[in-house]
């Protein structure tokens, strides 16, 4: 059995956001924040495979304007939400919708493949109640991410020393790793860190950003 981890009694209530669910909108709404922030860009073109719940209710119950909206960087109650197909249009992203009659670890799942150029990633999120999410798989490796600890998801460019650099960082200032996903598309290409901290670490952002070689940083608290 999943253990839910809740910081507070709007955790238990619910989050503020646009309705009608919080499971169908205000989690698919994170989970497509967090895939845009994993992605550091926004896609050219995202594959969404709808499984179960997500397959039966996606239009009924929001859950593809909320999962496009979070592509577009929009928070679950973000006004904008109704109208995040049309912004994706006139923004130029392609959105493809894949309902998928097999069965999935969550009733509440989906998996997006993102396209920009040559590049590609795949990642599958699950919305487990309340407006908490997990991102259970990244490029093909199994991971646990449920966004209720201090996390920060950076892209940079795969040379040397990165890691290292970025541990470094953290280290001087005294944050404690939990857990730590590196991946990459290719040697020399760009890649992904996950990191996992036990303390929220809000002033380490701008000294990561700083870092040469370094696209993008988000910090989720």
């Amino acid at each position: 059995m999943e253990q839910l981890k809740y910081r507070s009694v709007f955790d238990i209530i619910g989050p503020v956001m646009v309705g009608p669910s919080s499971s169908h909108t205000a989690g698919a709404a994170r989970i497509g924040k967090v895939i845009r922030s994993i992605f550091g860009e926004q896609p050219d073109s995202v594959d969404i495979y709808l499984y179960e719940s997500f397959a039966k209710t996606y239009r009924g119950h929001g859950t593809d304007i909320a999962l496009v909206g979070g592509l577009l960087g929009m928070e679950p109650d973000d006004t904008r939400l109704a109208d995040s197909l049309k912004i994706a249009y006139e923004n130029g992203m392609e959105v493809y919708f894949i309902p998928k009659s097999e069965k999935a670890e969550h009733p509440n799942s989906v998996k997006m493949v993102l396209h920009k150029g040559e590049r590609t990633l795949s990642v599958t999120g699950k919305s487990i109640g309340g407006g908490n999410i997990q991102i259970s798989e990244l490029n093909g490796f199994k991971i646990s991410l449920s966004m209720g600890t201090p996390t920060f998801i950076t892209v940079h460019q795969d040379v040397p020393g990165m890691i290292a650099k970025v541990t470094n960082i953290l280290s001087k200032r005294g944050a404690n790793i939990g857990t730590m996903t590196v991946t990459r598309e290719s040697k020399g290409e760009k890649a992904i860190m996950i990191i996992e901290v036990d303390e929220p670490q809000p002033g380490i952002c701008e000294q990561l950003k700083a870092l040469d070689h370094m696209y993008t940083v988000n910090y989720f608290d």
